[in-house]
C-alpha cells in the first residue's frame, strides 16, 4: 500500500497474536496489537497556526480510528498560551517561579526549589506545568487553558476533513516513588481513557473490584517512545486501538479530592514562606486538615464507620488538659437521640417564649436549627470535674473552671479537624450548653459533666475545599 495512504514508508503492519485470547477474559484495548507512527516534518508552531491543517498535510495517511497523540506544548503555542519572559537566565527563572505561584491552587510537596503543586486544572505535577523548554528563550509556555476542549476541537477539525479520529493531549510528569518521567494524558476526546474492569472477572473467575486501567496515560506514554523529548516530533499517530465505546475527557483521570489518600502530604508538604500572612498563603500538608474543617449542614445519610469515629475521638483526646488529667468525654448519642432532641427543643421553645417571642417566630427559629436532627451521628462533648482543683475563693474556682473549659474546646477542635482529615463532615452546634440540666437528665450523666455543644457528623453531600486562612497580621496583635 502506498506510503501516503497507509503511513510512513518505514511503518510495519501490526503483528497478530499467534494464539487466541483467553476465553472469558476481558478484552484488552488493542487485542491485535498497535502501531505508533511519528508525524515528521512539522514546523515550530506559533500562535494562531492551524494545527489540524498542518498535521493533516504532513500525515495524509491518517485513517479512521487512529488516535493522535499531541504534545501539550504544541497546543499551548497554537492557542497563544505563551508568556513573554526575560532572556536573562536568572530573571527568567524568577519570572517562571512567579508564574508557578500564580497557577498554583495547592502546594503538595517542596524540596528546596522543587515544588509539586496542584494547578487550576486539578493536575498535580511539578511546577504547575509551567515549562521553559522547547520554546524561545524569551518565552515561557503555560499549559492549555482547557486541554479537553482543545482535544475535542481537533477531533471536530479532522471530522470536517472526513476522518474519524481520537485525540490525546500529553504532558510530561514525574511519579511518586518512581524515578524518571513519563507522558500522561491531560486532554482527551474520542478515546476511552479509563478502561473500567470493576464487576468483571479475570480468566480464573476472580471478580475485579477496584481495577480501572488508565488507558489514556498508557497511550500517552507509548507515544513518547516515537516522539521523544528532544527530537522535535510533537505529534504521533497510534493505530490499532479498538473503537471508543465510552469516550471521556482526560479530567476523569484526576482522582477526586475525597478519594485522595495522600492529599494531606508528608513533612515535605510545607507552607510557602514567602506567602505567609498573605491571602494566598494557605497552610499545606498536615495543616491543610485544619482548613478543610468547616461547618457541614447537609449529609448524605450514608452510615458513618464507628471505628473511624472512634479513631477520630482518640486523636481529639490528645489535646492538652490541666494537671495531667483527662477531663473530656465524647458521648455518642444513639438510643436516647430522639428524646434528647425533643427535650432540648422544648427547653429552647420555653426560653424563647419567656423572651416574649410569638409562637410563629419561635417555630421559625427552631425549624432553622435542625442541623443535629439531620446529622447521621450526634456526639456530645463534655468536660467533667475529674481532677479539678478546689479553692476557697470564687475567683480561683472560676479560673479553674475556665481552664478546664478551654481544654474541652481544644479537644472539640481536635475532633472536628480529625473528622475533616478522614473526609467526614461535622457541625458544632452550641445548643447543649444552653440546656445542661436537660442533657444530663436525658442521658443520665453526673451533675459535674458540663456539655460543650453538640457535634452533628456524617458524610458531606459535597467534598469540602480548604478555606483561606485568616490573615494573621490582622488578628495577631503586638
Amino acid at each position: 500500500m502506498p506510503a501516503d495512504s497507509a503511513g510512513p514508508a518505514h511503518s510495519t503492519v501490526p503483528i497478530t497474536p499467534d494464539r487466541d485470547l483467553p476465553a472469558g477474559g476481558l478484552t484488552p484495548p488493542a487485542p491485535q496489537g498497535l502501531s505508533i507512527l511519528p508525524v515528521v516534518g512539522l514546523p515550530d508552531f506559533r500562535p494562531g497556526d492551524d494545527l489540524a491543517a498542518v498535521v493533516a498535510g504532513a500525515a495524509p495517511w491518517i485513517a479512521d480510528d487512529d488516535v493522535l497523540l499531541v504534545t501539550s506544548k504544541v497546543i499551548s503555542k497554537c492557542e497563544g498560551a505563551l508568556v513573554a519572559a526575560p532572556s536573562d537566565p536568572a530573571e527568567r527563572d524568577a519570572f517562571r517561579r512567579k508564574l508557578i505561584d500564580e497557577h498554583t491552587v495547592r502546594l503538595v510537596a517542596q524540596v528546596k526549589a522543587t515544588r509539586i503543586v496542584e494547578n487550576s486544572l486539578g493536575i498535580v505535577a511539578a511546577a504547575a506545568g509551567i515549562d521553559a523548554s522547547n520554546v524561545h528563550t524569551d518565552e515561557i509556555a503555560l499549559l492549555p487553558n482547557d486541554p479537553d476542549a482543545s482535544a475535542a476541537a481537533l477531533v471536530a477539525e479532522f471530522a470536517r476533513r472526513g476522518r474519524r479520529v481520537g485525540v490525546i493531549i500529553t504532558d510530561t510528569q514525574g511519579r511518586a516513588w518512581r524515578n524518571g518521567v513519563t507522558d500522561v494524558a491531560i486532554g482527551a476526546a474520542g478515546v476511552d481513557v479509563l478502561d473500567d474492569h470493576r464487576g468483571g472477572h479475570d480468566v480464573f473467575g476472580n471478580e475485579l473490584v477496584v481495577t480501572q486501567v488508565a488507558v489514556g496515560d498508557e497511550l500517552a506514554a507509548a507515544g513518547d517512545l516515537v516522539k521523544g523529548k528532544l527530537s522535535g516530533v510533537p505529534v504521533a499517530v497510534l493505530r490499532g486501538l479498538r473503537r471508543a465505546v465510552a469516550p471521556a475527557p482526560a479530567r476523569s483521570l484526576v482522582r477526586p479530592a475525597q478519594e485522595d489518600l495522600f492529599r494531606l502530604g508528608t513533612d515535605l508538604a510545607l507552607a510557602r514562606g514567602e506567602e505567609r500572612g498573605r491571602e494566598l498563603g494557605r497552610a499545606q500538608g498536615w495543616a491543610e486538615a485544619v482548613l478543610l474543617r468547616r461547618t457541614e449542614r447537609r449529609f448524605t445519610g450514608a452510615p458513618v464507620d464507628l471505628d473511624v469515629l472512634r479513631g477520630c475521638v482518640a486523636v481529639a483526646l490528645t489535646a492538652p488538659a490541666p494537671h495531667h488529667t483527662r477531663p473530656v468525654r465524647f458521648v455518642r448519642v444513639a438510643e436516647h437521640r430522639d428524646a434528647l432532641l425533643a427535650a432540648m427543643a422544648a427547653q429552647w421553645e420555653a426560653d424563647l417564649a419567656g423572651d416574649g417571642w410569638s409562637p410563629e417566630r419561635i417555630a421559625g427559629r427552631v425549624a432553622r436549627g435542625r442541623v443535629l436532627a439531620d446529622a447521621t451521628e450526634i456526639v456530645v462533648p463534655f468536660v467533667t470535674g475529674d481532677g479539678r482543683h478546689d479553692y476557697p475563693d470564687e475567683r480561683r474556682r472560676q479560673a479553674e473552671r475556665t481552664m478546664f473549659t478551654v481544654a474541652g474546646g481544644a479537644a472539640v477542635q481536635g475532633l472536628l479537624v480529625a473528622l475533616a482529615a478522614v473526609g467526614l463532615g461535622a457541625a458544632w452546634i452550641s445548643s447543649t450548653i444552653f440546656a445542661p440540666m436537660v442533657v444530663r437528665s436525658v442521658l443520665d450523666l453526673p451533675a459535674d459533666w458540663e456539655p460543650l455543644g453538640g457535634i452533628g457528623i456524617g458524610h458531606p453531600t459535597e467534598a469540602p475545599s480548604p478555606r483561606l486562612a485568616v490573615p494573621g497580621d490582622q488578628l495577631l496583635q503586638r
